[in-house]
């Protein structure tokens, strides 16, 4: 989780100024928690006390109402009741914890379904979620580089084949999941460490904190750890209420066994 909240805070600054390179300072003095962060700690949240998702997400979303959402996200708060059938990304960042929480593959996919529910009820939302789930718990279990291409493209029917520099000339916004997820997760599969996936998903020039944010998960998931250079400035910009979640999140993973 902490992968994706780096991803997110690195991101930040280039959502709207996108670059086409991954040779940036990796913190900019206006790096912020943008809304990626604040539902990646509302899912984990709910999941490591089995509670309502829905409910979670209305909560953080109410305690950070200027955060940066969406404005599918921003009208959903205000108005829960209305459905919500969309395919955007925020169900693929913010998912995350649960393939830490969960010891299962087809626990994975169910709890990364019900976290998505609440506000991306359509397929490619709902599909968007379990593959960045499945991902990070795959990545966990020590599975090859390639084993997980071949089993996230079998599974979900994403694209896994292509290379960022084939992407990236071409490759503009796309906040939905069809069109980001399946990127994000190509920058992760050509990475060397967490600070390179982010630098390549940032690289992209789309929308660069969801994007570094699942490429930033998944990369901790396999690396094993973010590095020092990269948790301190995020734990100085990290609010108090937001960092007691990811210390019982952490405290939690520590007893996380590997998936068989």
């Amino acid at each position: 989780m902490l992968g994706a909240i780096a991803g997110d805070m690195i991101g930040s600054v280039y959502e709207a100024a996108p670059i086409k390179h991954e040779d940036f300072p990796l913190w900019d003095p206006h790096c912020r928690a943008t809304d990626d962060s604040v539902l990646t700690v509302a899912i984990a949240d709910a999941a490591m006390r089995d509670a309502d998702y829905r409910a979670a997400l209305l909560r953080w979303g109410h305690r950070y109402p200027h955060a940066g959402y969406g404005v599918g996200f921003a009208k959903w708060l205000r108005a829960p009741h209305n459905g919500a059938a969309s395919f955007g990304n925020g169900s693929a960042m913010r998912v995350s914890a649960i393939g830490w929480l969960f010891d299962a593959e087809a626990a994975v996919l169910d709890a990364a379904q019900a976290s998505a529910l609440p506000t991306h009820d359509h397929p490619e939302g709902i599909r968007g979620a379990q593959a960045v789930a499945l991902a990070v718990f795959l990545a966990r279990s020590g599975i090859t580089r390639e084993d997980l291409r071949m089993r996230l493209r079998l599974r979900f029917g994403y694209d896994l084949d292509r290379s960022l520099d084939e992407i990236r000339p071409h490759y503009g916004f796309d906040a939905s999941c069809p069109g980001s997820v399946p990127e994000a997760i190509i920058a992760f599969l050509e990475s060397s460490d967490v600070e390179d996936a982010i630098r390549k998903a940032i690289s992209l020039g789309g929308d660069a904190d969801t994007q570094a944010c699942i490429a930033g998960a998944i990369a901790e998931a396999y690396y094993g750890e973010v590095p020092p250079r990269i948790l301190r400035p995020l734990y100085d910009r990290l609010p108090v209420d937001m960092r007691d979640v990811v210390a019982r999140f952490e405290q939690r993973r520590g007893a996380v066994r590997a998936p068989a």
